[in-house]
């Protein structure tokens, strides 16, 4: 299931971009685009996501029957940030991925990634604050440049880890989501209580919460 990388120098979202590639059916292949510059970066829940060049700009898109079989759609995004979070991890770096997509530093948030369907693509995207880094925001402690991890991450999807072995990973580090919040519908809820299932969902408020957006 090869994935083509591009590198574009500027633009002002990758991920709209690929979206509307796909849209247009001008993109038919799974592929990985990134910017060296971006000035309207997408975060999850249509937020804006602030960066600079330097950092990572990175969406990709696969179609849904060559991720690994046993992976639950509602949590892909957490599926691509956990693979983020071992590239980064087997640099040295101590960035955790908090429940249900947003890579932290200790208390601070330096990423985050986001996931959409579209027709029979799955469309990713991950920012990362590799050398710029706003205010009340954390940077990302070891030093790969964009394309380096780009292609780390192309290798790590092509490997098709299968999500039970992400999620055996993931359990134990969940743990260090309790003392944050989520959003979810309007609301601010905490997720001291949660109780996290084994397709990456979790229970609040009695509530069945999907990492889907």
């Amino acid at each position: 299931m090869g994935l083509e990388i591009f590198c574009i120098e500027s633009i002002a979202s990758t991920h709209l971009f690929l979206c509307e590639q796909i849209r247009e059916g001008k993109m038919t292949q799974n592929c990985a685009l990134y910017a060296l510059d971006q000035s309207g970066g997408v975060g999850s829940r249509d937020n804006v996501w602030q960066s600079s060049r330097g950092n990572l700009h990175l969406s990709f898109c696969l179609r849904e029957g060559d991720l690994p079989s046993d992976l639950p759609l509602a949590s892909v995004s957490i599926y691509f940030a956990f693979l983020m979070r071992e590239i980064l991890s087997s640099l040295g770096s101590k960035i955790w991925l908090k429940w249900p997509n947003d890579l932290y530093l200790a208390d601070k948030k330096v990423g985050g990634v986001m996931s959409a369907k579209l027709g029979d693509f799955i469309v990713g995207g991950v920012g990362l604050n590799l050398k710029f880094a706003p205010p009340g925001a954390g940077l990302c402690d070891v030093k790969i440049t964009p394309r380096e991890l780009v292609e780390e991450f192309v290798r790590s999807l092509e490997g098709k880890n299968s999500w039970k072995n992400i999620f055996n990973h993931y359990v134990l580090e969940f743990e260090k989501s309790r003392k944050f919040s989520v959003h979810h519908d309007g609301r601010v809820l905490s997720l001291r209580e949660a109780l996290l299932y084994e397709d990456g969902s979790i229970l609040l408020e009695g509530k069945r919460v999907y990492s889907l957006r």
